[in-house]
Formats: C-alpha cells, structure tokens, sequence
C-alpha cells in the first residue's frame, strides 16, 4: 500500500509565504515524476509545479518566479515553497507522484495526496 500524505496548508495574507510538503510511504520501489496541482471552487484540477525524476522542473506560467519545488529522493518528499501570494492562489492543493511499488509488477501507478487548503487573503 503507497499513500502520499501532505502538510503545510492554511492561511496567509498577501504577500506572504507557505511551504507545502508532501511524504510518500508504504511498499516503494521507485518514484518518477513529482508534482503539486491545485484546484479553486468551480474549476479544474491544474498543474502548479512538477519535479521530473530524470531530473528538471516545470511551472505554470502564473507562479513562475514565486513558487519553487524540491524534492528530498532520500526521504521520498517533495516540497513547493510559495512566496509573494495571491489571492488568486486560493485552492486546495495536491501532490501527485508516479510510483513503482514493490508489489506492482514494475507497474508506475499515480497516486494522489489527500488534499490541503490554501487560501491567500487579500
């Protein structure tokens, strides 16, 4: 069994900051590509950040410069440092991670964190 647990949501003002972490645990072989995507009230799903696991990231365009992600392979974490907040980046957050288990075949399964509230008040 793999689940990703995240942490780190709440609430901040504008222009303030917020790191989000995300944990894999359970029976793991092997994780691909990491991500954070986020979700507002009556929209959808979308990619905020992605950690390649052959290496490089990517962004969305509207939290180029302001928000970063890293991830730790030894510890099977990733994690988006958000700075310079906008209210516009009021959604619950996710993680994402491709995951090869030990009980998988050598199949790559994405699994998907629970969910944490970000909400930037203006």
């Amino acid at each position: 069994q793999v689940q990703l647990v995240e942490s780190g949501g709440g609430s901040v003002q504008a222009g303030g900051s917020l790191r989000l972490s995300c944990a894999a645990s359970g029976s793991i072989l092997s994780i691909g590509d990491m991500g954070w995507y986020r979700q507002a009230p009556g929209n959808e799903r979308e990619l905020v950040a992605i950690s390649r696991g052959r290496g490089g990231v990517d962004y969305a365009d509207n939290v180029k410069g302001r928000f970063t992600i890293s991830r730790d392979n030894a510890k099977n974490t990733v994690h988006l440092q958000m700075n310079s907040l906008k209210p516009e980046d009021t959604a619950v957050y996710y993680c994402n991670a491709a995951i090869k288990s030990t009980t998988g075949w050598g199949t790559s399964v994405v699994y998907w964190g629970q969910g944490t509230q970000v909400t930037v008040s203006s």
